[in-house]
């Protein structure tokens, strides 16, 4: 869940290093190392690229505020716990759950370089940010990738009053030739907690299928939301179903803590561990056919897609991912265009650290 703030400043352009580099220095101030700062700022910097503001940089006053408290550790080591051939388990030590992911996704691929396939799941992890940054890393080495994890229950459940489920956001990325990669990255609730927080930090209502309030009932009132309301689930029982299933692998499995055993990372006590469970899986291409190949056949694939009748009014089918991959294309030349909720926790922040956010604003 994400930290309220009114936004006292418009919309900024930010160039993407120096969006990095302002990440970097608010942990090592906060006492985290130079290279964890680093590894979480490149988590949280490629979201915003991406246009997915409600899991990037946005988060980071969130995240600050619990290694101030003491609830993440400023010097966790991730370490692996148990494992075989083609799995491990991972102790987070309650570091920052971008620390603690990307030590687990590295850890899947390793094994799958010659287990052809592995899954690593994660116990003692903090909120994660956006979990297609993890599936995507597989990109890079050729693979198959995929991410979940689990969180605070927030989401309904068909027949329930309340939450019963965390919003459980899952992801999965795959290469291809000339093509741009496929990725995608869901919550398993209609839409991510985090947009009904920007909706009510803009002082803006929602689609009246977002949130259920205290009686169930459809509401289009995001102030409502997390105390007196609850997200719906994607599809109904399909998202709800979902959400199952990421609980079971991220949590039940991991030994992480399950359902209202989780704790708020941007809510309560700071100074507690959170114990978020995740989940990463690596499916080594080059175990089951040339890698030149598949890429072929994704690209096949891609272009038969972009190739079908499109609708009345429709310029264009999009993949999963393609957007974001073009959105970040841009950021990289010509900067990012951050919204107003963002650059008003990014002040904030500064505030806070009594950090200088004139030199990256422009």
């Amino acid at each position: 869940m994400q930290q309220i703030v009114c936004p006292l400043a418009l919309h900024m352009k930010v160039a993407v290093p120096d969006l990095h580099s302002f990440c970097v220095e608010a942990l090592t101030k906060v006492g985290v190392s130079s290279d964890d700062s680093r590894k979480t700022a490149d988590v949280l910097v490629t979201t915003d690229t991406w246009g997915t503001f409600t899991h990037g940089t946005k988060a980071l006053r969130g995240y600050v505020r619990r290694l101030q408290g003491g609830g993440v550790k400023r010097g966790g080591k991730p370490m692996v716990v148990a494992e075989g051939p083609a799995w491990s388990i991972v102790d987070g030590d309650s570091s920052l759950g971008m620390v603690t992911s990307v030590f687990a996704m590295r850890t899947a691929m390793a094994k799958a370089k010659t287990a052809g396939i592995a899954y690593v799941g994660v116990r003692n992890n903090c909120h994660y940010g956006a979990a297609g940054y993890y599936a995507s890393m597989a990109i890079t080495e050729s693979m198959i990738g995929f991410s979940m994890a689990n969180d605070i229950p927030t989401v309904n459940a068909p027949g329930a009053e309340g939450p019963v489920m965390g919003s459980n956001p899952f992801a999965f990325a795959a290469p291809a030739g000339k093509e741009k990669p496929i990725m995608l990255d869901m919550a398993t609730s209609t839409v991510a907690g985090g947009k009904v927080f920007a909706a009510a930090a803009l002082g803006k209502t929602i689609p009246g299928h977002w949130l259920l309030d205290a009686q169930a009932r459809a509401t289009m009132d995001p102030t409502l939301f997390p105390n007196a309301a609850s997200l719906t689930p994607l599809g109904g029982y399909k998202g709800y179903g979902l959400a199952c299933m990421i609980e079971t692998l991220a949590a039940v499995l991991t030994g992480a803590s399950i359902s209202w055993q989780v704790l708020s990372w941007s809510f309560g006590d700071a100074s507690k561990a959170t114990g978020h469970g995740a989940a990463f899986v690596a499916l080594n291409i080059e175990s089951f056919m040339p890698v030149a190949q598949f890429k072929k056949r994704m690209d096949h694939l891609i272009r038969e897609i972009h190739s079908a009748p499109k609708a009345a009014g429709s310029e264009r089918i999009y993949l999963p991912g393609e957007i974001e991959f073009e959105r970040r294309e841009k950021a990289l030349t010509e900067g990012i265009d951050l919204p107003e909720d963002v650059v008003a926790n990014l002040r904030g922040l500064a505030h806070d650290l009594d950090l200088d956010l004139g030199r990256v604003l422009k």
